[in-house]
């Protein structure tokens, strides 16, 4: 681990070694806000209806709408209608039984202060919209995953900065580029312009490129990357970003 040469050897040599004082900040989903506010502009980011430590026994806010932890990964509340609240609440509860992130040595969301924060829904219905995960090494995007099919069949699929297909090879098309992309890949460099890697999330809704959010630890270094060679290629990325500062 202190001379990792895979992506996801990369992921735990931060886990294990990496103590930046920024990274919390850049998982704190009300924070961050701020953050990508001052440095793209306010038009990026996902309006916040709340945010604080309990949810209320009614919901105050229109449907539909999403309730997250303001620091953690894949927990989200989907409330697309009155009756859901009561399923969001109870979600919350199971949420705050132990502190993310401490399972698996992800040191810095342990530094992310506790709470909730409630978002309008972005989806049509059931659908989720495309989730476009810009890898960034050392201020430049080369790699793009798309997430497709999020709430039933969830899939990816990970194409280059010039929308060439590099995994994996599957029955699926080549997902279609989105109308914003050159915005998108720009906005991810300039929020990860300081650091050897980050992935930026975005989303596209009705043409309107939105910050979706950062992360630090993809998959907690523990998903595979498919195929190997693009994790050694992937790591290679990494180590050169870091030589060069």
């Amino acid at each position: 681990m202190r001379e990792p040469q895979l992506f996801t050897e990369w992921v735990q040599h931060r886990k294990l070694f990496d103590r930046d004082v920024r990274l919390p900040v850049l998982l704190d989903k009300v924070a961050v806000k701020t953050l990508v506010a001052a440095m793209l502009g306010a038009d990026w980011i996902i309006p916040t209806l709340w945010h604080g430590h309990d949810l209320p026994h009614l919901t105050p806010w229109p449907t539909p709408l999403v309730v997250k932890p303001r620091g953690g990964c894949n927990q989200v509340a989907f409330v697309r209608k009155i009756d859901d609240w009561p399923k969001a609440r109870r979600m919350v509860r199971r949420w705050s039984g132990a502190r993310y992130g401490r399972w698996l040595d992800e040191w810095a969301y342990g530094k992310v202060p506790r709470g909730l924060i409630v978002e309008p829904y972005i989806g049509s219905d059931q659908i989720l919209p495309i989730d476009y995960k810009c890898f960034v090494f050392g201020g430049r995007v080369e790699f793009v995953q798309v997430h497709l099919d999020r709430a039933s069949a969830h899939r990816w699929i990970v194409m280059d900065r010039r929308w060439r297909r590099v995994s994996p090879a599957t029955s699926d098309p080549d997902p279609i580029a989105p109308a914003t992309l050159d915005r998108i890949i720009i906005a991810a460099e300039t929020l990860a312009a300081d650091y050897d890697f980050l992935r930026a999330d975005f989303y596209e809704v009705d043409g309107v490129p939105l910050f979706g959010e950062l992360t630090v630890y993809p998959g907690s270094g523990l998903l595979p990357v498919i195929p190997p060679s693009l994790d050694r290629r992937m790591g290679e990325f990494w180590r050169a970003a870091r030589e060069a500062r």
